[in-house]
């Protein structure tokens, strides 16, 4: 899956593949949240240069997410991949009433994913 080319455009992005640990540590470093997650995303802030930022992705929850949901770990960091790219294009589906969520689908069914993060968050 090219997402730099298909989701972004064309724009790059960095993407850390790490442990619970780090995640845990970045969580709280920038987000003031003292426990791991699955995916963070870092903004650039500057788009416009043609670098959206970093992902950070959590293999430690990839693979229990995967597990938990039937398909395999390398599905489930695309899964988060997508949706840490999104974030980094500047869509936010706490406060964008439905249009990350849609667009994630979207993405989801043309790159063959399983279920999406929100998808699976709204159940």
């Amino acid at each position: 899956m090219d997402v730099r080319r298909q989701v972004a455009g064309g724009s790059d992005f960095h993407c850390l593949l790490t442990d619970d640990a780090e995640l845990e540590r970045l969580n709280r470093q920038f987000l003031g949240k003292d426990y791991p997650t699955d995916v963070l995303s870092f903004p650039s802030g500057n788009a416009s240069g043609g670098f959206l930022g970093e992902l950070a992705i959590s293999v430690d929850r990839a693979g229990a997410q995967a597990l938990e949901h039937g398909h395999t770990l390398e599905q489930e960091v695309r899964i988060l991949m997508l949706h840490g790219l999104l974030h980094l294009m500047g869509m936010d589906h706490e406060t964008d009433r439905g249009r990350m969520r849609r667009v994630e689908s979207q993405w989801r069914v043309r790159l063959a994913l399983p279920e999406a993060l929100i998808e699976r968050a709204s159940k």
